[in-house]
């Protein structure tokens, strides 16, 4: 019997497991976890928790950003985050493990008809979700596992395309920038809050 498993990320710990069950198993990698996409512009502002709402906001009056997928650590923040947004004006709809499949849907369908143009997300619920032409991710909030950044990212910059990938770093948040870092092998630009916000 011959049994094949397929993942788009491959912790640790599942790989100990993996070695554990199987006999002889053989690995094949597409690309190393710590990959990102050549032809994604990655960036990092340095702000206050307080004003990583306002600095969204502020991006999002960019017109380039016209499909964007913005990433929270949790649940409720993905909610908060996507409601906000609404009540700025900004199309807006949230996805996670907590909503009903049929909510998930919509959301989905909202994003890729053009209905919202920001899909709020947890990692949970990001992998495996197919959207096209993704403009800009934004991690407003720095995933505390590095290889979700990578995950994170892919998100844009497909088939081709350029994308941008901006992430929020609030002071609380450094270690795991240096991590992120560490895992990529490399150093990411580092900006400061924009004045006025």
């Amino acid at each position: 019997r011959q049994t094949l498993f397929f993942s788009a990320t491959m912790p640790a710990e599942i790989s100990k497991l993996a070695s554990q069950i199987l006999t002889d198993p053989l690995r094949i990698e597409v690309t190393p976890v710590a990959s990102t996409a050549e032809k994604v512009a990655q960036a990092v502002f340095e702000v206050p928790k307080n004003l990583k709402m306002s600095l969204l906001i502020h991006l999002l009056g960019d017109p380039t950003a016209q499909r964007v997928l913005v990433f929270t650590r949790t649940k409720h923040d993905a909610n908060r985050v996507a409601e906000s947004l609404q009540q700025a004006g900004i199309g807006a709809a949230a996805i996670h493990g907590n909503k009903s499949q049929g909510a998930r849907e919509r959301a989905l369908e909202d994003i890729k008809n053009g209905t919202a143009r920001v899909l709020v997300a947890t990692d949970i619920a990001a992998r495996g979700i197919d959207i096209d032409q993704v403009t800009h991710v934004y991690n407003y909030d720095i995933p505390n596992i590095p290889e979700s950044y990578v995950h994170r990212i892919g998100r844009t910059a497909r088939a081709g395309n350029s994308g941008i990938a901006v992430s929020f770093c609030s002071p609380d948040e450094h270690a795991f920038l240096n991590d992120i870092e560490r895992l990529i092998r490399k150093r990411l630009t580092l900006i400061g809050t924009p004045a006025g916000l």
